[in-house]
Order: C-alpha cells, then sequence, then structure tokens
C-alpha cells in the first residue's frame, strides 16, 4: 500500500500488516494463537510466533482502506463472541494506529479449540 504525503511516498508492505495484526490478536484474552489449515490432510495447526502471518489475511480496497481476515484457535470455555469482538477491536486499534491506514473490516474466523 501507498500513501502520499506531502514530504513523499510511504509504501507499507503486506508483511507489516500480517506482522502487526498477528501480534495484536494473539494478545487478546483467550486467544491461544493464530491457524492455518494444512492442505495435505485437512486439519487446523497452530502456529508458532515466527509464522503466525500465515494465519492473516490482509486485502487492500480501492478505497485506501484495508480488510483484514484471522484464522484463530482459542482457549475451551471463553465467551467466543466477546472474545471475537475483542480480536476486532484491539486489530482495528493497534493497526490504525500504527500505519495510520483505515481499517474497512476485520472478519475473525475461529477455526479450533483448544482443550485443557
Amino acid at each position: 500500500m501507498k500513501l502520499e504525503t506531502e514530504r513523499g511516498t510511504i509504501s507499507i508492505s503486506p508483511d507489516v500488516f500480517t506482522n502487526i495484526t498477528g501480534a495484536a490478536a494473539t494478545n487478546c484474552y483467550g486467544v491461544k494463537g493464530m491457524a492455518v489449515r494444512s492442505k495435505t490432510d485437512g486439519l487446523v495447526h497452530l502456529l508458532r510466533r515466527e509464522s503466525m502471518a500465515k494465519g492473516v489475511k490482509v486485502f487492500f480496497n480501492e478505497d485506501e482502506t484495508v480488510s483484514i481476515e484471522l484464522h484463530i484457535i482459542v482457549d475451551n470455555g471463553v465467551n467466543l463472541t466477546a472474545v471475537s469482538r475483542s480480536i476486532m477491536s484491539e486489530v482495528r486499534y493497534i493497526v490504525q494506529k500504527v500505519t495510520g491506514i483505515t481499517v474497512k473490516s476485520v472478519d475473525v474466523c475461529i477455526d479450533s479449540m483448544v482443550i485443557g
């Protein structure tokens, strides 16, 4: 994504958005980590910190906003609605604060729950 300012152009890599988003989401209460569905066996796997960007999809919209889709794994016994709302709010706030780009939407997909 490119931003035009009075001093020049700022180019922000998609990796920046995925790293910021992954960190913001995993810091929320009840989130065990980011998830990815394996193409070989179809199972959902918990991602390590260094590869959590695979659980985030960022879409750049024509109106210079971003839309974010997260795939997460949550702890057992948490209120899924409350956790999802918390993640949406936190991700939107952090991404807008750090990058200055408006977040149009944050979609949270709960792929699995860790029991125990």
